[in-house]
């Protein structure tokens, strides 16, 4: 291969079928009208790509390459870009909308008739360099590139957090402690809530006491957590409750936990139906939600919140590794096992440590 395709080329990590992730190269992309080229400098590895390589994921396709949760350099644009974007760190809001249907003249573009998600419907940035429209790029010069790339992840709790409209002094029950919950938890106290977060594994309820500083973390395995919820509510159960379990036993579990006039979340996603008893959904006139991506405004609320250091995100990183190594290293990240909170996958020369 000569030096000038040498230089054309790039590495990325593809998953061609669940459990089979391989490294592939691949051209450089160009930038087209309205788009710019980032340099990746970091990816978050999330549920959705946990799911996905695992065959679990709705929505999705294979082969793909995996990758939302990016942050790095802007370093090529395209026509009808201004070149002074060049060089300067940005993060990816990965939710590619149409703009022209009704929920995106709404404003709804997070759940946008033609949606397609960036690692998830096309391929991502588990990859050297993304081609992304601009209007998708968000620059920073404050966070860390550490921070810019878990904004995503925070910002879908942000909006499960609008979508609940939490009110001060109300209590918030969230079920599932990986990184979707804990942002949803931070988001909700941020808002003013009382929270408890609940989770079966005890080292995620752990982390989130002494990392996090939540005081109220309940098991669910160690009996009647409704009564328990309860006694933090003077009687009555959560105002809100969201789910980020992904798990559809937990899902179903959830409506028991909300009480009258409650909102109940759905955060996470499965391949599965979920079912409740009418009965009581009625009686207490609950409210079902879906909380599906995030729009700009979430983005930017949690870059705000995390300027003024009024929520964590770098504590939540517990393992990293190079591009190279991600497909011998998925398995062991998709282990419950291996203690992975969040995984940081680093294109950098020297990685931080």
């Amino acid at each position: 291969m000569s030096t000038e395709a040498n230089h054309a080329a790039m590495q990325v990590a593809c998953c061609l079928t669940p459990g089979d992730m391989r490294l592939e190269t691949r051209a450089r992309p160009h930038p087209g009208r309205g788009e710019a080229v980032l340099r990746i400098r970091r990816i978050g590895v999330c549920g959705t790509d946990i799911h996905a390589y695992g065959g679990r994921q709705p929505y999705f396709d294979y082969p793909r390459v995996l990758g939302h949760e990016l942050a790095g350099e802007i370093v090529e644009v395209g026509a009808e870009v201004a070149r002074e974007l060049i060089g300067h760190q940005a993060y990816v809001i990965p939710y590619l909308h149409c703009g022209s249907c009704r929920a995106c003249r709404r404003g709804r573009t997070n759940c946008c008739q033609r949606m397609e998600v960036i690692g998830v419907h096309r391929d991502g940035g588990m990859a050297e360099y993304l081609c992304v429209p601009t209007g998708h790029l968000v620059t920073s010069d404050s966070l860390s590139l550490d921070a810019l790339a878990l904004i995503e992840c925070q910002a879908i709790g942000a909006h499960a957090v609008r979508r609940a409209a939490i009110e001060p002094g109300e209590l918030a029950v969230v079920v599932g402690a990986g990184p979707i919950g804990m942002g949803v938890a931070q988001l909700a106290r941020a808002s003013g809530a009382d929270v408890v977060v609940v989770d079966a594994a005890p080292a995620r309820l752990a982390f989130c006491r002494d990392v996090l500083g939540f005081e109220s973390t309940l098991d669910p395995t160690q009996g009647d957590l409704p009564g328990r919820i309860a006694a933090l509510n003077d009687g009555a159960l959560a105002d809100a409750v969201f789910d980020a379990t992904g798990n559809p036993d937990a899902m179903e579990a959830g409506f028991a936990l909300v009480g009258h006039a409650g909102r109940y979340t759905l955060v996470g996603v499965v391949k599965a139906d979920i079912r409740f008893a009418d009965p009581d959904f009625h009686a207490r006139e609950l409210t079902l939600l879906a909380s599906r991506n995030a729009t700009r405004e979430d983005f930017e609320r949690v870059a705000t919140l995390l300027e003024a250091n009024k929520i964590q995100s770098l504590a939540l990183i517990t393992h990293r590794a190079a591009l190279a190594d991600v497909p011998d290293l998925m398995p062991d990240w998709c282990d419950p096992a291996s203690g992975v909170v969040k995984a940081m996958i680093h294109l950098d020369d020297k990685p931080p440590h």
